[in-house]
């Protein structure tokens, strides 16, 4: 888990080469957003970076990142909708079926 206390500086705690599932939460600790890669922290921190981010209008909400080391690209792809629909992440628009 990493904070904003350093403005999400600390991405190097999370491993350079592994894959996962990261979440983002915000104050409230209420999930915002759900998202898998095959390299875990080029892409969250690509959805700061990004213009075409599905959080691009939302980035000042997220006060905590979670994330969990998922290698199999099948299992990635299992626990990030399971994720998205059992917790209703607030922004996630592909994967939804509770709506």
């Amino acid at each position: 888990m990493i904070t904003p206390i350093n403005g999400f500086i600390d991405f190097h705690l999370f491993p350079r080469d592994k894959g996962g599932i990261f979440m983002f939460y915000n104050i409230n600790d209420e999930l915002l957003f759900v998202g898998k890669a095959r390299k875990i922290r080029q892409r969250i921190k690509k959805h700061f970076e990004d213009n075409v981010s599905p959080i691009k209008n939302h980035r000042d909400e997220v006060y905590r990142i979670d994330a969990c080391i998922v290698e199999d690209p099948t299992e990635r792809e299992i626990y990030e909708t399971y994720i998205i629909n059992e917790y209703k992440a607030k922004y996630n628009v592909d994967k939804v079926f509770y709506k």
